[in-house]
C-alpha cells in the first residue's frame, strides 16, 4: 500500500503519542519487540541512546530520588519505589521513541519527509506560517545534525565553516489519494479513542 508521506508522518505522530500511553506490561512487551526493527536500526538505535545517556540518567535521579514514596531499600538516601517506576517508564517510552524516529528516517527518505511535512504544514498558511522558510530551517537542522563533526574540544566547534557549498532539494510533491483520505481518517478516529482511553 503506496501512502502519501504526509499520511505516514501522521501515522508516526500517532505513534509517538500512543507510546506516551505505556506503561507497565504493554510497555516491556513492546521493549522486546525492538530488535524485529533490524539489525541496521538497532545500531542506529544503540547510537541515538548513547548520545542520549546523560539525559536519561538525569531522568533517573530527579524521578528515583524526587518522587515521594516507599524507601526502594533501608539505607540512607534510598531512591523511592515509586520514583523508580517512573523513571523506568518515562526511560522506557524514551527508548521506543527513539527507534521510532530511526524508523521514520530508514522508512522515509529526506525528501519524501519533507514532501510530507509541507504538506501537513500547508493549512496553517491561513494563521501566517511560512512554510518554505520553516521547511528550509528543518533541512538545515537535519543536514547539521547528519554531518556536524564530533570533536573532543568544543572549540573546534567554532573554528568549523559556517557554511557550505550551495545545495538544491526538489520537493516531488503530489497531492493525496482517497486512500490517504481514509487512513487520515482512521488515525483521526484512533487518536479520539486514545484520548477518550486516556481519560477514563
Amino acid at each position: 500500500m503506496h501512502l502519501h508521506p504526509s499520511t505516514l508522518l501522521a501515522a508516526w505522530l500517532l505513534l509517538a503519542v500512543a507510546i506516551q500511553m505505556l506503561a507497565g506490561g504493554p510497555l516491556l512487551a513492546a521493549m522486546l519487540l525492538l530488535p524485529l526493527c533490524g539489525r541496521a536500526a538497532l545500531r542506529r538505535w544503540l547510537q541515538l541512546v548513547w548520545r542520549a545517556r546523560w539525559l536519561l540518567v538525569s531522568l533517573l535521579l530527579i524521578l528515583a530520588w524526587g518522587t515521594v514514596g516507599d524507601a526502594a531499600w533501608s539505607l540512607p538516601l534510598a531512591p523511592s519505589k515509586q520514583g523508580l517506576l517512573d523513571a523506568g517508564t518515562h526511560a522506557g517510552r524514551l527508548l521506543l521513541l527513539l527507534m521510532a524516529v530511526v524508523v521514520l528516517r530508514q522508512r522515509l527518505p529526506l525528501p519524501e519527509m519533507l514532501s510530507g511535512i509541507y504538506r501537513l504544514l500547508a493549512p496553517l498558511r491561513g494563521c501566517g506560517l511560512d512554510v518554505d522558510r520553516a521547511l528550509v530551517r528543518l533541512l538545515l537542522v537535519l543536514d547539521t545534525l547528519d554531518n556536524l563533526p564530533r570533536p573532543a574540544d568544543w572549540r573546534a566547534l567554532l573554528a568549523a565553516p559556517a557554511s557550505g557549498p550551495p545545495q538544491v532539494l526538489e520537493l516531488s510533491d503530489r497531492s493525496l489519494s482517497r486512500r490517504d483520505y481514509l487512513f487520515m481518517a482512521l488515525l483521526l478516529i484512533s487518536l479520539v479513542a486514545l484520548f477518550s482511553l486516556a481519560a477514563a
